[in-house]
């Protein structure tokens, strides 16, 4: 059986799928990253081939903000942008969709798109206000499990008044309600409010969010975050199976498209990987006025990739011939 690995290594999450020759999800697995993204693929791909039996793998795309790294490490035949690899992943799933919403761990995208192609998109990597690690971050600190915080969310009914526009502001106001005796529920549904109003009026300003639309990213598990984008949109949410994992998805896709039109070769360079040593070093190249600190990633003795130089001075002199990245 051939099939295609799509690994999204996030600022939070490790994301791993494997996909069929019909882009069928075969398996997925979404992992915490840790602050160790080279740990957590290495983890994870011992999890996802873990009895699988009787396979090929055909070919591999990463994305995320740590594709470069982990592409160069695997042997990846494609490396894109998070942007590409959402759209891919949702249009495959609805080629009617209008909008994609995306909000991971520590960052949200807004992409929208016409004809079939994206057609504009804005990113918010400024503020962690309404990302996972910030919701997670008042769930521990109202000593609640992140599932319990978005079911309690949504079953208020009077959703108190939240500044959404500052992490550290939202987290003041929500104690202010909490010492007033705002019920709980109310609290919370006024903070899932204040943050979806939040990212409208910053990534959607000026832009026409236009059904049907995607939910996706690990927040799209949030029940209190669903319902208050429903009741500011006016619409349902689409959230599809594989919401938590859909970079992942989308490069799997856009790896399998690329392996199966051009009939090439995978350059993967094997599971062994899994119980290698990885180290990475970094140091500050002054042959210009750049100053780039650039990273240096082994495998065990041999040295990798070098990342991070702007000019290519040192990326170039290992890069692998033929190997996408955008």
């Amino acid at each position: 059986m051939k099939l295609y690995l799509g690994i999204d290594v996030g600022s939070v999450s490790t994301n791993i799928v494997l996909i069929d020759n019909q882009g069928k999800l075969v398996r997925k697995l979404y992992l915490r990253s840790q602050g160790n993204p080279v740990a957590s693929v290495q983890k994870g791909l011992a999890q996802v081939i873990k009895e699988l039996k009787d396979y090929e793998i055909a070919g591999v795309g990463t994305t995320g903000s740590g594709r470069q790294m982990i592409g160069k490490l695997i042997g990846a035949d494609l490396i894109k942008n998070e942007i590409t690899a959402h759209a891919v992943a949702c249009l495959h799933l609805e080629p009617e969709v209008r909008t994609i919403i995306e909000i991971g761990g520590q960052d949200s995208k807004l992409i929208l798109i016409k004809d079939g192609i994206v057609n504009d998109f804005a990113m918010n990597t400024v503020c962690a206000a309404g990302t996972g690690s910030f919701l997670d971050q008042q769930a521990a600190r109202l000593q609640m499990e992140i599932a319990d915080f978005g079911n309690t969310a949504a079953t208020g009914n009077h959703p108190v008044r939240i500044a959404g526009r500052c992490a550290v502001f939202a987290e003041s106001d929500m104690i202010h309600k909490q010492q007033m005796g705002h019920p709980m529920e109310d609290i919370l549904a006024g903070l899932c409010e204040a943050l979806v109003r939040n990212f409208i009026n910053n990534l959607g300003k000026g832009r026409d969010i236009k059904p049907p639309v995607i939910f996706q990213g690990g927040v799209a598990a949030n029940q209190g975050i669903r319902k208050a984008f429903e009741r500011i949109l006016g619409h349902k949410l689409l959230i599809p199976e594989q919401f938590d994992v859909m970079g992942a998805y989308g490069a799997a896709l856009l790896a399998q498209n690329e392996m199966m039109s051009q009939k090439l070769s995978t350059k993967f360079k094997g599971f062994q990987i899994i119980n290698e040593t990885i180290t990475t070093s970094s140091f500050d190249c002054d042959a210009c006025a750049n100053q780039c600190e650039v990273v240096e990633l082994r495998q065990g003795n041999q040295l990798v990739a070098c990342l991070g130089d702007k000019c290519g001075k040192w990326s170039n002199q290992i890069m692998e011939e033929g190997l996408a990245i955008s």
